[in-house]
């Protein structure tokens, strides 16, 4: 199944607004209820959760920063130069 660009962007912004932050308290409330272990085993915890959110949605965000691939190329709008301005039009 392939996403279209702006299924893609539209998704991302979900995930990115919605999912992390549902994710983040996920991941705390779980680590929380586990028996507090040193401050470096937590801390490669929340690494590895802080990287294993996104492996799932590569997908959608790959290109994203791009220009939409399928989009047609606007037509340049040229404008007439604009002339300076004098100390008398303030």
């Amino acid at each position: 199944m392939t996403l279209s660009y702006k299924a893609r962007r539209r998704w991302s912004l979900f995930i990115l607004l919605i999912g992390m932050p549902a994710y983040v308290v996920g991941a705390v409330t779980i680590v929380n209820a586990l028996e507090r272990p040193s401050i470096l085993v937590e801390f490669l915890v929340y690494v590895v959760l802080g990287v294993a959110w996104v492996l799932p949605f590569r997908f959608v965000f790959r290109g994203i920063g791009k220009p939409d691939p399928d989009a047609e190329p606007e037509a340049r709008v040229t404008r007439p130069p604009r002339a300076p301005d004098t100390p008398g039009d303030r």
